[in-house]
């Protein structure tokens, strides 16, 4: 049976919560972001009639669009109308996956025969908007990738159904980088040798593309041709990530036992970002060597970044550490997740520490998660007692 899987994406979801909140922010340039040395989290249509885009620096929006308004990211409103939407969605759909915190995807196959998969996706995206006010587009088609593609080649003003027949025809005439795993380096490489359109690169041997970039060769290769197996995955909420550490001889060497948090916080806020979550609250946990065991936490806005999340935990150790004895383990948890990428980041941080972190993160995925590391991060050995 041919799949029927739906992409929902929340438009300009930042824009749209903050003028909820503020019908005079409604008609007028607006970017939701950090300081001057922040950069655009979001935008709206009008910012974007400019050449304003996400990732941009605030400077950077501003020449280009002076009379624009800007307005600091609030997560905790983000957070509250997403969880909102996908209660909406969860009602009425047999399988949700949701896949950040402004998209969604629905598996309905075998929705047409009771009823028509594009009127029921189009009878749900107007149920979420008159529930929430929030403005959503979506694309049906046959699997992941295909409907993203369309979600976005729709906006802002249709929601297109991409039949089986019509995938390969639909996905031709764009270009390479509409496919989701394509990003700037691969457009790069593949452009130098003319592969800029959809066709051209499905018209390709899937071989020689997998030795020209790697493993992921071959799977571009398929979503260039309209090929994704991938299921949706059913939404489940994870409560918090932790990691715990035992020592092998106990200790009280303050420069190892910070070396080993760092280490904990780079490997876990790794693995936030990896899974698209965001923290907000970090708790730090010590055992002493005669088992005594104690916890503190603090709660911060949302995040996913190194820095801000080691300079919680390290003053947490601080505060918690006031005996004079030797420990066995420590341990750290993040916990108070919600579903947001490295973008919310964009509310504090400037386009330097994004670019850092961007990077670093490609290398780990590449390499693996030790490939590239802090030197506070690297785990020492501990100065004999």
């Amino acid at each position: 049976m041919e799949r029927s899987i739906v992409h929902m994406d929340l438009d300009t979801f930042f824009v749209s919560c903050v003028r909820l909140q503020n019908s005079d922010l409604e008609g007028i340039p607006l970017i939701v972001g950090g300081g001057d040395r922040g950069v655009v989290a979001s935008c709206s249509y009008e910012a974007r009639r400019f050449g304003v885009r996400s990732a941009m620096p605030i400077k950077m929006a501003l020449r280009l669009c002076p009379e624009a308004k800007i307005v600091k990211g609030d997560m905790e409103l983000f957070s509250r109308y997403s969880n909102t939407v996908t209660q909406i969605i969860e009602e009425k759909a047999p399988i949700v996956e949701k896949a950040s915190i402004d998209e969604h995807y629905l598996d309905i196959t075998g929705m047409d025969r009771f009823h028509g998969a594009y009127k029921w996706t189009n009878e749900l995206a107007a149920k979420v908007t008159h529930e929430t006010g929030l403005p959503i587009s979506f694309a049906l088609s046959v699997n992941k990738t295909v409907s993203k593609i369309a979600t976005g080649e729709g906006k802002p003003k249709g929601n297109l159904e991409i039949s089986g027949q019509q995938v390969q025809q639909f996905l031709n005439p764009l270009s390479i980088r509409k496919i989701p795993m394509v990003g700037n380096a691969t457009f790069t490489l593949l452009s130098r040798i003319g592969i800029r359109n959809i066709q051209t690169l499905a018209e390709m041997p899937g071989q020689v593309l997998q030795e020209m970039i790697g493993k992921n060769g071959m799977e571009l290769w398929k979503k260039a041709n309209g090929i994704d197996n991938t299921p949706v995955e059913p939404h489940r909420e994870r409560k918090s990530l932790s990691t715990e550490d035992t020592f092998h001889q106990d200790t009280t060497d303050l420069h190892f036992l910070r070396a080993v948090f760092c280490g904990m916080v780079e490997k876990l806020a790794y693995q936030l970002r990896q899974e698209n979550w965001l923290t907000s609250t970090v708790t730090v946990k010590i055992r002493y060597s005669n088992f005594d065991t104690e916890t503190r936490q603090v709660a911060l806005d949302y995040t996913s970044a190194d820095h801000t999340l080691t300079k919680a935990v390290l003053e947490l150790f601080e505060k918690l550490y006031h005996r004079r004895m030797s420990l066995r383990l420590v341990g750290v948890r993040f916990s108070g997740l919600v579903r947001g990428t490295y973008q919310i980041n964009m509310f504090e941080d400037t386009v330097e520490m994004m670019s850092l972190y961007q990077a670093m993160d490609k290398i780990k995925n590449r390499f693996g998660a030790n490939a590239v590391m802090r030197c506070n991060g690297a785990f020492l050995k501990p100065k004999a007692i």
